[in-house]
């Protein structure tokens, strides 16, 4: 590759969901929610190459939307809801959007994220949208994340709100400027993957008038369950 590589056209720029041929599979460990798998694929002229990776069931991720109560008509301003959280792996309490793994059985996704926006945020959404597909990893898992929007937001009755544990014991939870979060996205205050993803792509989404947003219930070829229909 070089500067005379050749310039892609906007048709060109999708990616193009499919497996390899795999000769071999199996899985050297089972963990507690995602198992290490050894696959054995061909790549045509490149021969075959032993790959090991985590199987992972996939994610929703939720920016949820609210006007700015203090803003004015003229100057419309937007607030996302943030929670922190501990995560071991990166001993860290991390600022992070509502989110989930795929986990139960024949849920849809935008189901699974309302179900996680209830738990985690106290909160029901009239509206979804998906904002963003991606990989966090591809590399290293078959991890899928889809993230929406949720607006028209209410508060989930105090009766019917999920009791926290583990991690979620006390999270605590606010609402922040989208610029804001924006600004601490790009200027490294935050580093959740999902979150800045999540943030930078609402921003960019809100300033074309939200005219990339997909359906709720969009196709999700990326996700495990469409490329591995057996399981990863």
């Amino acid at each position: 590759m070089s500067l005379s590589a050749p310039v892609l056209t906007a048709s060109e720029l999708a990616d193009e969901v499919g497996s390899k041929p795999v000769q071999g599979r199996e899985i050297r460990y089972h963990g507690l929610i995602w198992d290490v798998h050894r696959d054995d694929v061909e790549l045509g002229a490149a021969g075959v190459v032993r790959r090991e990776y985590i199987g992972h069931p996939g994610a929703v991720v939720v920016v949820a939307l609210r006007p700015d109560p203090a803003s004015s008509a003229d100057r419309p301003r937007d607030q996302v809801f943030l929670v922190k959280q501990y995560r071991h792996p990166v001993t860290t309490l991390e600022w992070e959007l509502p989110a989930g793994l795929l986990d139960v059985q024949s849920e849809p996704p935008w189901q699974a994220a309302a179900r996680e926006l209830a738990e985690e945020a106290d909160l029901v959404a009239g509206r979804w949208d998906v904002l963003l597909d991606f990989y966090p990893s591809p590399g290293a898992m078959s991890e899928a994340i889809r993230i929406f929007v949720a607006r028209e937001l209410a508060d989930v009755p105090a009766e019917q709100r999920h009791a926290r544990t583990g991690e979620e014991l006390g999270m605590a939870g606010g609402w922040v400027d989208l610029d804001e979060a924006h600004t601490a996205a790009l200027t490294g205050r935050l580093n959740n993957a999902s979150a800045i993803m999540g943030i930078l792509a609402a921003h960019a989404g809100r300033a074309r008038g939200w005219q990339t947003l997909r359906s709720h219930d969009a196709p999700w070829p990326q996700h495990p369950s469409y490329r591995h229909p057996t399981g990863t």
